[in-house]
C-alpha cells in the first residue's frame, strides 16, 4: 500500500486527530508540533505561544482510497479557517489555522482550495490559514495520542471534539471508516 503524510493545523490536535481518525483511507493521525525547533517541542513550551509551534497533526493517508483534496475539503469543514491565532476558546498562535506542506504540490493545492473557498465566499470573514512549509513534525507526548478515543467522557472532549467528529460524519459520510476509532 502506497502511503503519504499531510499535516494540518486547526486548533486543539485532539479535535483535528478525532476528525481525521474517522476517515476511511487514514491509516495513522498523529498528534504533534510543527513549526519550531526540536528543543521547544513539547506541551509546556508549546503552550507558552513563543514557539512557534502550531498543535498538529500528521495525517498518514492511502492515496488510493482518499486524496489530499479531500484532507482539505474535511480540514476547513472542521475548523474556522477565519479566526487568527484561535479556535474557540483555546487562543495563541498555537493554536492557528495551518497547513504544512511537504512540496510544491501540496502548497499549490492548498492555496487552490483556499482561493476556491474565497470566491465560493463560503466564510462570512477572510481566511488567515497560513502556507507554512513542513520543516519537521515532532510527535506529542504518549497521553495525547488518540486522546478523544481514550477519554470521551472529559469535558472538553465532550463540549469541543466531538462535535467536530459529528461534523465529519454528517458532512463526508461517504468518506468514513466502516467502524469509528471511537466505538472500539
Amino acid at each position: 500500500m502506497e502511503q503519504a503524510t499531510a499535516v494540518f493545523a486547526g486548533g486543539c490536535f485532539w479535535c483535528v486527530e478525532a476528525v481525521f481518525e474517522e476517515l476511511d483511507g487514514v491509516v495513522d493521525a498523529v498528534s504533534g508540533y510543527a513549526g519550531g525547533a526540536k528543543e521547544t517541542a513539547n506541551y509546556e513550551a508549546v503552550c507558552t505561544g513563543t514557539t512557534g509551534h502550531a498543535e498538529a497533526v500528521q495525517i498518514v493517508y492511502d492515496p488510493s482510497k482518499i486524496d489530499y483534496r479531500k484532507l482539505l475539503q474535511v480540514h476547513f469543514a472542521t475548523h474556522d479557517p477565519t479566526t487568527l491565532n484561535r479556535q474557540g476558546n483555546d487562543v495563541g498562535p498555537q493554536y492557528r489555522s495551518a497547513i504544512f506542506y511537504a512540496n510544491d504540490d501540496e502548497k499549490q493545492a492548498a492555496q487552490a482550495y483556499i482561493d476556491e473557498l474565497t470566491r465560493a465566499r463560503a466564510y462570512d470573514n477572510p481566511i488567515v490559514t497560513t502556507l507554512e512549509p513542513l520543516r519537521e513534525f515532532f510527535p506529542a507526548e504518549t497521553y495525547h495520542q488518540s486522546y478523544v478515543c481514550t477519554n470521551p467522557r472529559q469535558g472538553y472532549v465532550q463540549a469541543v471534539a466531538l462535535p467536530k467528529v459529528a461534523k465529519v460524519r454528517k458532512l463526508f459520510g461517504e468518506n468514513l471508516k466502516e467502524k469509528s476509532p471511537l466505538d472500539r
